[in-house]
């Protein structure tokens, strides 16, 4: 069986949120054919159901008696079944046949579609659905607008998917995959945008922005330059891309960002990016930007190619379960980051503060202690992916923690080895003896490389904070690169951590809050702080403290000012009054800061 699977996504009404996709389907073996749609999307660990988004599908032949006309072509309805959520057999009795389906697009993040006025974003796994028996043959896809909507005419088609030819008409365009798994590992974007393109190491990078915007395209290129190519040195030549498409959706909010091989989109709100003929500083949202430009380009090798051996595969049908992923998303989030210091593009001192802010997240989290790194990996499905507001009370984020245990094991490797070897020799070995070839990785990979290529056992520090629930010893290990760990009170309810000059409260209340239209709603409850103690719950609102009407600030300086040992806390619960007594309870240590105290040491840990 080597005919090609044409697909044919059609941009048919944004008004309504819609595309359709005619399926092709050349001759085959069998009375019937099996058609699925993935139910989650590599890199996203949450069943989302693709499916559900299928409007109607039908299915029709040109051979054999036919009962309908479409244009001038006489075609034979087949009959559909539907046999589970995601599935439908069509009886085809072997011939050729053309599957016509529309999609209800309107999810404004990076896992699935989305379609507005501007543009169509579309991700394979929620547009081409699998044949069984035909996923190793090669894939055609056509886009193209529909003609008879003069308010798209000036849309162009967007994807790293590789195109066959250029095509004749200027609404229409053709790309080619060799199977159906890269296929669906393109996203793809039909719309007016802003491109730049930038070259490094013979590589061309091409930002995407969605609509027409005021950013400064060219100072963005010029800060992800050193980055990429920081990466791009990394893991040495021969490099596994020609080109790379940085796809970003702007909003006025929303963040995210999704891997793919040869791209990745993003989602981020546009002001919080460069504006042309704005002050060159880097503001914290734009660092944060390029940070997350860096950490999916990372992934380009760390995920899309070197991964945990069930991934090589997996079951799009439902949940794969891994507990590497504190390898994969964490030694990614300490790489987004060190990696603009290392190029430059922040000062030593900023970089410090990011990962004081990571720590500090930690500090505050109680459920570092009830969950490891590695159950949190095993769990992303119900826990990470599905966290509600007792979150932090009860699951650790490998994202967080992972970048810390990847801060860790490179000190250290470092100190073991006489500074001979660090993370980045052991991320090299991960890329030849893994992500060449693509063969996936063993639960015990890291223990493994290093006692074998190190001569270094690291199996206690991993069974401690990878499979245990200890924290990284982060003072004694930063203090090898010139580096001094400490904690603090937390300043304010914004406080993220870091270094700061302001004066520490003195009492907490263990609670988040948000201004609501009378009072503060009670967004997030601490575990072991005065506020669960005094049975204060999730969409409280508080009113009052010892009688006096508050909001942020004078809640905070009459519990800092409190007389007596206990007070009064007057909130609203669910229609009712009520007044509990609220214990002062002195702010603990929470805020993680970092102080240089040898420079020279810093810029050698940097490699700089």
């Amino acid at each position: 069986m080597t005919s090609a699977l044409r697909y044919t996504l059609t941009i048919s009404n944004w008004r309504a949120h819609q595309f359709t996709v005619a399926l092709q389907i050349p001759e085959h073996s069998g009375s019937s054919i099996e058609l699925s749609l993935p139910s989650w999307i590599p890199g996203s660990y949450m069943v989302r159901d693709f499916a559900k988004s299928i409007i109607e599908l039908t299915a029709n032949t040109s051979e054999g008696h036919s009962n309908e006309t479409v244009g001038d072509r006489s075609v034979y309805s087949l009959s559909v079944t539907k046999l589970d959520k995601q599935t439908w057999r069509v009886d085809t009795d072997g011939k050729p046949c053309t599957v016509v389906y529309s999609v209800y697009a309107n999810d404004l993040s990076i896992r699935s579609a989305f379609m507005n006025d501007q543009y169509a974003f579309i991700n394979g796994t929620s547009a081409f659905l699998n044949v069984s028996g035909f996923e190793k043959v090669p894939c055609e896809v056509d886009i193209e607008l529909n003609d008879n909507d003069s308010t798209i005419a000036d849309w162009k088609a967007y994807t790293s998917m590789p195109s066959r030819c250029e095509s004749t008409s200027p609404s229409r365009w053709h790309f080619i995959e060799k199977n159906y798994d890269e296929l669906i590992d393109h996203p793809i974007y039909v719309g007016i945008a802003d491109t730049h393109s930038f070259e490094v190491d013979g590589i061309t990078f091409t930002l995407l922005f969605s609509g027409n915007n005021n950013i400064d395209y060219e100072r963005i290129a010029n800060d992800l330059t050193p980055i990429c190519k920081h990466h791009l040195d990394l893991f040495g030549a021969p490099q596994p891309i020609n080109n790379y498409l940085f796809m970003t959706l702007l909003a006025d909010n929303g963040f995210g960002g999704l891997e793919h091989k040869y791209s990745t989109a993003l989602l981020y709100p546009r002001f919080d990016l460069p504006q042309v003929g704005e002050s060159e500083k880097k503001t914290d949202s734009y660092i944060t930007f390029l940070s997350l430009c860096s950490h999916e380009f990372f992934h380009t090798w760390h995920v899309k190619r070197i991964k945990p051996s069930v991934m090589v595969k997996p079951d799009l049908s439902q949940e794969t379960y891994t507990n590497q992923l504190w390898i994969y998303e964490g030694f990614t989030s300490f790489y987004d980051d060190v990696t603009l210091a290392r190029a430059g593009v922040i000062e030593p001192q900023k970089y410090l503060d990011i990962v004081a802010q990571n720590v500090s997240r930690l500090l505050q989290n109680a459920g570092r202690f009830k969950q490891s790194a590695a159950e949190s990996s095993f769990d992303a499905w119900t826990k990470f992916y599905k966290q509600d507001a007792s979150a932090t009370n009860n699951i650790v984020s490998y994202y967080t923690k992972g970048g810390i245990i990847a801060l860790g094991l490179d000190l250290l490797l470092r100190k073991q080895s006489n500074e001979q070897v660090n993370l980045d020799t052991l991320m090299q070995l991960l890329w030849k003896h893994y992500g060449v070839d693509e063969k996936g990785t063993p639960d015990d990979v890291i223990q493994n490389l290093c006692t074998t290529h190190f001569g270094i056992d690291v199996s206690e520090y991993l069974n401690r904070v990878v499979y245990g629930t200890d924290d990284v010893e982060l003072a004694s290990l930063v203090s090898e690169m010139g580096v001094n760990y400490a904690v603090r009170a937390r300043v304010s309810g914004e406080d993220k951590g870091g270094a700061s000059s302001l004066p520490a409260i003195k009492n907490q209340l263990g609670a988040t809050l948000k201004p609501a239209t009378f009072g503060l709603t009670v967004m997030q409850v601490f575990e072991g702080l005065a506020a669960m103690k005094a049975g204060v719950l999730l969409n409280d609102v508080i009113i009052a403290l010892n009688g006096h009407i508050v909001n942020a600030q004078k809640l905070q300086r009459l519990l800092d000012n409190a007389q007596t040992s206990q007070v009064e806390l007057t909130l609203i619960r669910d229609g009712r009054l009520l007044t509990l007594p609220l214990e002062v309870t002195v702010a603990r240590n929470e805020m993680a800061y970092f102080e240089i105290t040898d420079e020279e040491k810093l810029n050698q840990w940097l490699g700089k």
